[in-house]
């Protein structure tokens, strides 16, 4: 057995989520991201004397529509706490957490690794106060404090220690940015901050269940250094394992120029943080008909969706999976198909497996080269159905429909693609008197490779309807010419 195989690596995440309310947590100021700095501040979010502060209902329904999403149990009775662990850009000097009293009890997220679906166990999800920014490049020799973001409301989402591998933690915080974007209560963008994440990480022997000591690295700013930092440091613990030595309980930073960690302080317990009920806020109860009320406001998730999309639309798990992994986009090309059957036809949207076609190949690769999102995208859906139709219809080659009018109504959506397709002789072609001259000349022509199909090189079909469309520059229509020199080639 290898030094590897020796040891489990256990993993557990701590990921605070900013949460997309208007306001902050206790008081009134924009909670917007990139203002001035020290522009979203007021009295309350300086801590000046005599004020108080007031909770944020919004940030109360976000936290639970989580919870909901999660399968958490939702906590109903609820207060605040002191947690009195000096913060430099906190004017208050403490922060206001939920931490001891959680709204969102256990509950789980679904992942998909290369060893297939796995739970992974969520101990707690609470709400508290983020701090503000200390600036130490603004000035020479003194920090700059912006306290913008104090006061921001963030949702701490806290899993068991149920991770196995970087490759776990990578596709756990991957489910969870895509899920708290599906709920729209953030943006999930972990280089401004928005979705932080710490990761504590020990190991013990295989088949062990008393865990080991563990490290906290933080300062995890994207997905793949998760990934990058918990490997390292797996291999470093288990580095001083087999070098007889010791394992200290530590806080560690990760550097992610060498995709090391070092250490930054020795990890404090939770008693240094002294806990106790906020004065200023009192305890909050939420009622059955508040948590059903966010119940009903839950949008239909990815894996609702991908079932509908096999099993109603007869796409397959790859399409499926592609078209949902952003809720705008899926939500686009859901109203590509309004009334629609999987077979399509006159007087119904297009065929899903068209519409999914399209979303995939011209759509996506437009916004993957013009680097923007499908809210960005500048044709309706209901411009892209009507030309979607022309192919279906058999009206447009669909390569014609690509290279020539796609483009041409992104720079003006309000064309008409029927109209600009006839404008530029696109058309197709599908009268038989059409078609059946040009079918005859390249057959003579092609003689040689008549005989060859006519004894068994049936592939040669190929070669002679691209020869009709080319000779028809385009405008005969492929079905057509398929039929006809079938007809001809086995008469």
């Amino acid at each position: 057995m290898g030094t590897k195989e020796k040891y489990e690596i256990v993993v557990g995440l701590e990921v605070h989520a900013r949460l997309l309310t208007k306001t902050k947590l206790f008081c009134g100021d924009s909670s917007v991201f990139g203002n001035e700095p020290n522009t979203n501040i007021s009295p309350i979010t300086l801590a000046h004397p005599g004020t108080l502060p007031k909770m944020n209902r919004e940030a109360i329904a976000f936290a639970v529509k989580l919870g909901l999403a999660c399968h958490s149990e939702i906590s109903k009775q609820n207060y605040f706490a002191r947690k009195n662990y000096f913060y430099p850009d906190l004017p208050k000097g403490y922060q206001v957490s939920q931490h001891t009293t959680p709204i969102c009890k256990g509950g789980y997220l679904t992942i998909r690794t290369s060893s297939g679906m796995k739970n992974i166990q969520l101990n707690r999800i609470h709400m508290e106060e983020d701090a503000g920014k200390s600036l130490h490049d603004v000035f020479e020799n003194e920090t700059a404090l912006d306290f913008n973001r104090a006061g921001t409301p963030l949702l701490e989402i806290v899993t068991e220690p149920d991770l196995g591998s970087g490759e776990e933690a990578f596709a756990y915080l991957t489910e969870l940015r895509k899920l708290v974007r599906y709920l729209g209560i953030c943006d999930g963008n972990m280089e401004e901050g928005s979705l932080r994440c710490d990761a504590n990480v020990s190991v013990r022997k295989a088949g062990e269940k008393k865990l080991g000591t563990k490290v906290e690295v933080k300062n995890l700013n994207s997905i793949r250094n998760v990934k990058i930092a918990i490997e390292h440091e797996a291999a470093r613990l288990i580095s001083l394992l087999e070098n007889g030595e010791t394992i200290n309980q530590q806080t560690r930073s990760f550097d992610a120029a060498t995709g090391t960690t070092f250490a930054i302080r020795d990890k404090e317990d939770a008693d240094d943080y002294r806990y106790f009920p906020e004065p200023d806020l009192t305890p909050f109860d939420l009622t059955e008909d508040f948590i059903n009320s966010v119940r009903d406001d839950l949008p239909v998730l990815q894996s609702e969706r991908i079932k509908q999309y096999t099993s109603v639309y007869n796409l397959s798990e790859y399409d499926a999976t592609a078209l949902t992994d952003e809720k705008e986009f899926a939500d686009y090309f859901e109203h590509l198909n309004p009334n629609s059957s999987p077979q399509g036809g006159e007087g119904t949207g297009v065929r899903y497996k068209s519409a999914a076609n399209w979303m995939l190949g011209p759509v996506k690769t437009w916004l993957n080269e013009e680097n923007k999102s499908i809210s960005e995208f500048p044709l309706p859906p209901s411009k892209l159905n009507e030309l979607i139709k022309l192919v279906e219809q058999d009206k447009l080659s669909f390569s014609a429909a690509t290279s020539k009018i796609f483009p041409l109504l992104i720079n003006d959506p309000d064309a008409d693609p029927l109209a600009e397709a006839a404008k530029q002789n696109l058309i197709l072609e599908s009268n038989s008197d059409y078609i059946v001259p040009i079918a005859d000349a390249v057959l003579l022509q092609f003689d040689a490779k008549v005989k060859e199909y006519k004894k068994g090189k049936k592939g040669l079909l190929a070669l002679f309807v691209g020869e009709v469309i080319k000779r028809s520059k385009g405008k005969a229509d492929p079905k057509v010419v398929n039929e006809i020199l079938i007809q001809k080639l086995n008469s």
